[in-house]
């Protein structure tokens, strides 16, 4: 079942949506408005509603449910065994159910450095790289601010997560290049992206400031970024993950999704 929208959308940008920022609509009925906006994924979704996406043709265009936390990640050592459980245990699920993207964080400095954060995830990582690889997982780390929501997060530049790409050296390991939070502690967004988007599997949408929609009330040129992602090739998704404040979620976030079908 193809999305009832699909030729009204030009689909440069293959579009999922974030479903926290809409989960006081229940997720059924918020698949089938997906279904209407033509909108082929969404992220975040833990496995036990993956038969429910299948129901409604959704894709689980990032996955979780194998990390422990946002602020206990790759960069803690003490965080790698059980780490490495959950992701030995939740790749081959992923892989299953016939997806490909499963987030990592990595989790609060506590005192480290850049360097030592670094090296940390490498060691921790590299364990569990061999198993995405052979199942065709693609694991992503997501880039957060540190300044304004998660203080003290490690991954908060892409610099940074560009060093730990080149570090693993594998086609697996990905970021998850989050526009509103990199706007936050950069900006340059549209050259970042081109320099960049090599190592960046998956883009996250918000308004800044506020993380609202990502329209004419906030900063960031949304059109613009849109068409500097395409022109780089990138085939992956882009997901809306502003928290609406119109009292019609939907309608915010139809407007997102016309905003960024370049």
């Amino acid at each position: 079942m193809k999305p009832k929208t699909e030729n009204l959308l030009k689909y440069n940008i293959n579009q999922s949506v974030c479903y926290w920022c809409y989960d006081s609509i229940p997720l059924e009925d918020f698949l089938i408005s997906l279904n209407g906006l033509g909108v082929k994924g969404i992220d975040l979704i833990g496995e036990k509603d993956w038969p429910l996406l299948k129901k409604y043709n959704i894709d689980s265009a990032m996955c979780n449910g194998a990390e422990i936390s946002l602020t206990e990640g790759w960069c803690d050592p003490k965080y790698h065994e059980t780490l490495i459980a959950n992701y030995t245990e939740m790749i081959p699920k992923v892989a299953n159910a016939g997806y490909t993207n499963l987030i990592c964080f990595s989790g609060n400095r506590r005192g480290m450095n850049d360097h030592e954060g670094l090296e940390h995830c490498v060691k921790g990582l590299q364990q569990i790289l061999p198993l995405a690889e052979k199942h065709g997982v693609i694991l992503h780390m997501e880039l957060l601010n540190a300044k304004v929501d998660h203080e003290d997060y490690m991954c908060d530049k892409t610099e940074w997560g560009v060093a730990l790409c080149k570090k693993l050296g594998s086609d697996n390991f990905k970021l998850l290049y989050d526009i509103y939070h990199m706007q936050i502690m950069e900006g340059d967004i549209i050259r970042t992206i081109q320099e960049h988007h090599a190592y960046i599997g998956h883009y996250h949408t918000g308004g800044n400031p506020g993380r609202n929609e990502i329209n004419h009330s906030q900063e960031l040129n949304y059109p613009a970024i849109m068409k500097a992602i395409h022109q780089t090739g990138y085939k992956g998704y882009v997901a809306q993950e502003f928290i609406p404040t119109w009292p019609d979620k939907i309608a915010a976030l139809k407007e997102g999704v016309t905003i960024c079908d370049i």
